[in-house]
């Protein structure tokens, strides 16, 4: 089968297109024929290996341990191991896995949920972590709750746009931070209200929020504890690295002076979670927003922009399989 692969840490140039063995899953996976895949900030983190610390945290020192590149996918059972229970072959499923930029890939029956009928493989495949990134961080970091006023920072990435949505289904009033480019969108997905940042920095404004979700944190940890009300709460989610070593070290101690709670977190995989946004996608509470679709051979490609361009929701890697004689 065709997949992508990379042998060691670089630039988008490193990744290759090229034949490897088709996956036999084992007593507890499912073998999945790839559908759709979507490419997230952590694909790129993880094969470009910088900064170099964080290379025992997220693969080998010298050389990566992980060689195929996706984590998120949605395609249609072919197979499955003798333990597993609650798929079968033909099933549409939509979750996690290793090296999700393949033709086939393997996945444990926990990291999986049945797709919606009513939504797309390309629309399955941009949902799992940037939603449960964005859920969790609401949910359980935030501990969002109806009428919250919340604010969006990066509200029209990958997770934001998802950040966005979940909120409203919980019934706070959203306010939506992104680039001028990308305010119809904001508002095309439900925010109460757009801030271009462009034009107006919200830390500086004197509007207090009980609880901002940095999707995409650019802004230093005090400004926005500064834009927070009493008793509201930070979390982020994602950001540059600077942003992310601040947050890692001075959101515990920021946390214990006053009442504005700060936090940092990374997205656990979920069963259950995956299962809510399931739900979520059924019933059109959450609709995803994708920016571009690639071809598995431009995976390279695909990475590259969502690294430099700031894409406008998701970036799907789409499959066309080659008929089988």
């Amino acid at each position: 089968m065709r997949a992508i692969v990379y042998t060691e840490y670089g630039p988008p140039d490193v990744l290759q297109f090229t034949e490897v063995a088709k996956p036999t899953p084992k007593d507890n996976e499912v073998l999945i024929k790839v559908h759709a895949a979507s490419v997230n900030a952590l694909d790129w983190r993880l094969m470009r290996g910088k900064p170099l610390f964080t290379r025992p945290m997220m693969g080998g020192l010298r050389k990566p341990k992980t060689t195929r590149p996706g984590v998120d996918v949605a395609g249609q059972v072919e197979a499955v191991g003798r333990s597993v229970t609650q798929f079968k072959p033909g099933d549409e499923v939509f979750g996690s896995c290793r090296g999700a930029f393949a033709e086939y890939v393997c996945s444990t029956e926990d990291r999986l949920a049945l797709k919606p009928a009513n939504i797309s493989f390309e629309d399955a495949a941009a949902v799992p972590l940037a939603a449960i990134t964005a859920l969790q961080g609401l949910r359980d970091k935030g501990q969002i709750q109806r009428g919250h006023k919340v604010l969006v920072d990066g509200a029209s990435g990958g997770v934001g746009t998802f950040a966005v949505q979940i909120a409203k289904s919980f019934g706070a009033e959203v306010t939506a931070v992104c680039s001028t480019r990308n305010v119809d969108t904001a508002r095309s997905i439900g925010a109460d209200h757009v801030i271009d940042y462009t034009r107006e920095d919200f830390t500086r404004s004197g509007q207090r929020y009980d609880l901002i979700f940095a999707a995409n944190a650019y802004h230093s940890i005090f400004d926005y504890r500064r834009a927070l009300g009493q008793n509201g709460t930070y979390v982020m989610a994602g950001g540059g690295w600077a942003q992310i070593l601040q947050a890692m070290l001075l959101a515990p101690l920021l946390s214990r002076i006053g009442s504005k709670k700060m936090r940092f977190f990374m997205a656990k995989r979920i069963k259950t979670d995956l299962v809510l946004l399931k739900d979520f996608l059924a019933a059109g509470k959450i609709v995803p927003v994708i920016d571009r679709r690639y071809p598995l051979s431009d995976v390279a490609e695909a990475i590259r922009y969502l690294q430099e361009e700031h894409a406008r929701g998701k970036v799907v890697i789409t499959m066309e399989h080659r008929s089988e004689t």
